[in-house]
C-alpha cells in the first residue's frame, strides 16, 4: 500500500473498489467520520526569530565569555543577560534613541549589574569573615563553576572511595603478574 497516494481511508477505498481487498467493517464509519487532515510542511522548517535576535548576536559579540558564565537554565524563569539586553535595546529605541546609543546604555547597565553581583558577594564573603564563619557559596556563580560544584561529589568518590582503591590495587596487581609472565616467557 505504500506505493499509492493518499491516507488509509483513500487507499483502502481503492483497494475495496479495486476488488483486491474485501471491505473493512470500519470503512463506512471512518467515511461518515473522517479524520482531520493536517497540513504537511515541506520538509522547510521555518526558522524563528525574535526582534531582539540582532542584539542577542551583537551581545555576545562584545561579550563572548558570557556565553559561558551565564548559560541558559531551561528550568529557570529569568531571562539571559543576552536576552535582557537585547530587549533593553529595544525599549530604548521605541522611546527614540538612536540604536547606538541604546546599545551603549544597555551595555553600561550589563556591566554594572554584573560589578553590583561581584560586590555584593565581596561584601558577604568580608561580613562572613568578621563573624568567623565559612563565606557562603556565591549566589552568582558561573555555569562552569555550577558544573563543577555538582561533579565535585563524584570526583572525590572517585578517588576516595575505598572500592575504587580496592580495584586499582587489583589492577596493578594484575599488570605486574602480566610483566612476570612476558619477563618469564621470554616475550610473546
Amino acid at each position: 500500500m505504500s506505493f499509492m497516494r493518499g491516507d488509509l481511508l483513500t487507499k483502502t477505498r481503492k483497494l475495496v473498489k479495486g476488488l483486491a481487498k474485501a471491505e473493512p467493517v470500519w470503512l463506512k464509519a471512518m467515511e461518515q467520520a473522517p479524520p482531520a487532515n493536517f497540513p504537511r510542511s515541506d520538509g522547510k522548517l521555518k526558522q524563528i526569530s525574535l526582534p531582539e535576535d540582532v542584539y542577542v548576536k551583537r551581545f555576545f559579540q562584545r561579550h563572548p565569555q558570557s556565553k559561558h558564565e551565564d548559560a541558559i537554565k531551561i528550568r529557570g524563569f529569568d531571562p539571559v543577560p543576552a536576552r535582557i539586553f537585547g530587549l533593553r535595546v529595544l525599549e530604548l529605541k521605541e522611546q527614540g534613541v538612536r540604536e547606538e546609543e541604546a546599545m551603549s546604555v544597555a551595555d553600561m547597565e550589563y556591566r554594572m549589574e554584573r560589578k553590583a553581583k561581584k560586590n555584593a558577594y565581596s561584601r558577604l564573603k568580608k561580613i562572613a569573615r568578621l563573624q568567623g564563619k565559612m563565606p557562603p557559596p556565591n549566589p552568582y556563580p558561573s555555569a562552569i563553576k555550577e558544573i563543577q560544584a555538582e561533579e565535585k561529589k563524584y570526583v572525590h568518590d572517585r578517588f576516595h572511595n575505598p572500592r575504587t582503591w580496592k580495584l586499582l590495587q587489583m589492577l596493578k596487581e594484575e599488570c605486574a603478574a602480566e610483566a612476570q609472565d612476558r619477563m618469564r616467557g621470554g616475550g610473546w
